[in-house]
């Protein structure tokens, strides 16, 4: 008998991935089709619909889950909003993949899919609590609670590059001051250096004495970040993906001095700062897990 499979999708700014997923995570088969512009929410369901169609013409698959750039509601049924796509306000995406496909839908924030792709598979498939932080353009969190991803009575948890940890610093779009997003993502490096991360990465692997500065400095802010994560989760595990995680060598012994410096060993005792492993496939692995536990629940 043909193993169950699921459909995992990863909408992105640029591309939309898909890919059919069975039990054990093993990926069968994969598309990835450039996100339309502008990507309005109706042009972006058609191509995800002929995608689907296309990798399951048997409509064998038996649940789809979709990660979005933005916040969902709390049962992963609407796109609240999407980060950099075109008119994406309160979208109820999963009612029409549903509609349009037969098989039940579930939606989550891309960072959550992320989390949850690594959890399943990935640097954090040894732990049942952890937390993963993407450092990219923004900072994007995911929480994984024994084994289940969690976000809270609305859905909007984890938002975890928006904690303060300079209560005068640079504004953030969400409102706040002195994020953590606003010292430790893309943005925030290319505002304090006028260079981009990679370019430091380099650097600082030749040898580089202010290359090496900056991430010494880097790391200590984000472990001021990371301290007061922990003593609210605790976790086992913390995953950093994300592009400048690549720099990971150059800043985590600074992040690890400066969480064992703030956090009492009670609430870290082996604790695991980890790189993520799933790069950018982390999104579309995170849905279908999601397919798996919606129909496993």
């Amino acid at each position: 008998m043909k193993k169950k499979e699921v459909i995992g999708i990863d909408l992105g700014g640029s591309a939309i991935k898909i890919g059919r997923f069975d039990h054990s995570g093993t990926c069968h088969q994969n598309l990835s089709i450039p996100t339309p512009h502008p990507a309005t929410p109706n042009a972006v369901f058609q191509v995800m619909a002929e995608a689907i169609s296309q990798l399951d013409p048997q409509q064998e698959c038996v649940a789809i889950g979709v990660g979005t750039p933005g916040p969902v509601d709390a049962k992963g049924r609407i796109a609240k909003v999407a980060i950099n796509l075109a008119d994406w306000h309160n979208v109820p995406l999963a009612d029409w993949l549903e509609k349009n496909t037969g098989r039940p839908v579930i939606l989550a924030n891309d960072a959550n899919c992320a989390g949850l792709g690594e959890a399943w598979l990935g640097a954090g498939r040894h732990f049942q609590n952890l937390i993963m932080l993407t450092l990219g353009t923004g900072v994007g969190g995911a929480i994984i609670l024994n084994g289940k991803l969690f976000t809270g009575h609305t859905g909007a948890a984890g938002e975890l590059g928006l904690i303060t940890i300079d209560l005068y610093g640079a504004e953030c779009h969400s409102g706040n001051r002195g994020s953590l997003e606003q010292h430790v993502s893309v943005q925030a490096i290319r505002r304090r250096t006028s260079t981009e991360p990679a370019e430091l990465g380099h650097a600082a692997k030749a040898g580089n004495r202010q290359a090496l500065e900056f991430w010494e400095t880097y790391g200590h802010q984000l472990g001021a970040g990371l301290a007061s994560l922990i003593y609210v989760l605790t976790p086992e595990a913390i995953i950093l993906g994300g592009g400048v995680a690549a720099s990971a060598e150059f800043f985590l012994p600074a992040t690890m001095g400066e969480i064992e410096r703030r956090v009492i060993p009670e609430c870290r005792s082996d604790l695991q700062i980890l790189t993520a492993e799933l790069g950018n496939t982390a999104g579309m692995v995170g849905a279908a897990k999601l397919a798996w536990q919606l129909i496993n629940h």
